[in-house]
């Protein structure tokens, strides 16, 4: 079943679309805030479909991430009662009370790590605000943490460029499916 390739051709074709640029800004400033995709989605293909703009991506992702995570700040600093039920419904809470905890402990250490956890980004966001993290600490820690981050993905997609680009064509199918397997396993074994 070509499921993975399908989708991955289509993910290439959108990747090189003359508006992808303005959705990768788009993607990467509300998925600071509250958006759920993380802008690396858009972010490796984009790069890998021209490695020639992958600095130009990962510097647009950047920066629109950090602009979209003082939203985030914003919004715990001032709204963070009216967005508690969505993160409690998005099961969040967990999240947002491990983040919180970090803060205390760790501050500008938090912020500049919340760019490579699994913890959505968004979360330490709203809790910096929460927290009244200085203002300056946090831009600081998410330039440089969001920027390795989005700076190492760009890279690795531009030094794998064309080779890389069919090697996946021909492999998706079997990456995909192993993925679909090992989550199935790890659900079985988790529940």
């Amino acid at each position: 079943m070509k499921l993975f390739s399908t989708l991955y051709n289509k993910a290439m074709i959108w990747a090189r679309h003359q508006y992808a640029t303005y959705w990768l800004a788009i993607v990467s400033f509300t998925e600071s805030s509250f958006f759920i995709v993380p802008p690396d989605v858009m972010l490796a293909p984009m790069s890998l479909a021209k490695p020639h703009k992958a600095w130009f991506y990962a510097g647009l992702t950047t920066i629109m991430s950090v602009l979209g995570g003082l939203l985030g700040y914003l919004i715990g600093s001032y709204a963070f009662e009216f967005i508690e039920p969505w993160l409690q419904s998005l099961h969040y809470a967990d999240a947002y009370q491990l983040a919180q905890q970090w803060f205390e402990e760790w501050g500008f250490w938090a912020i500049f790590l919340a760019g490579f956890t699994p913890i959505p980004y968004k979360i330490f966001t709203i809790a910096a605000g929460v927290a009244l993290m200085p203002i300056v600490p946090f831009v600081l820690g998410s330039l440089i943490g969001r920027g390795l981050r989005f700076y190492l993905v760009a890279g690795l997609m531009r030094m794998g460029g064309e080779d890389l680009e069919s090697k996946l064509s021909q492999w998706v199918d079997r990456i995909g499916w192993a993925m679909v397997a090992l989550l199935a396993i790890a659900y079985f074994i988790w529940k």
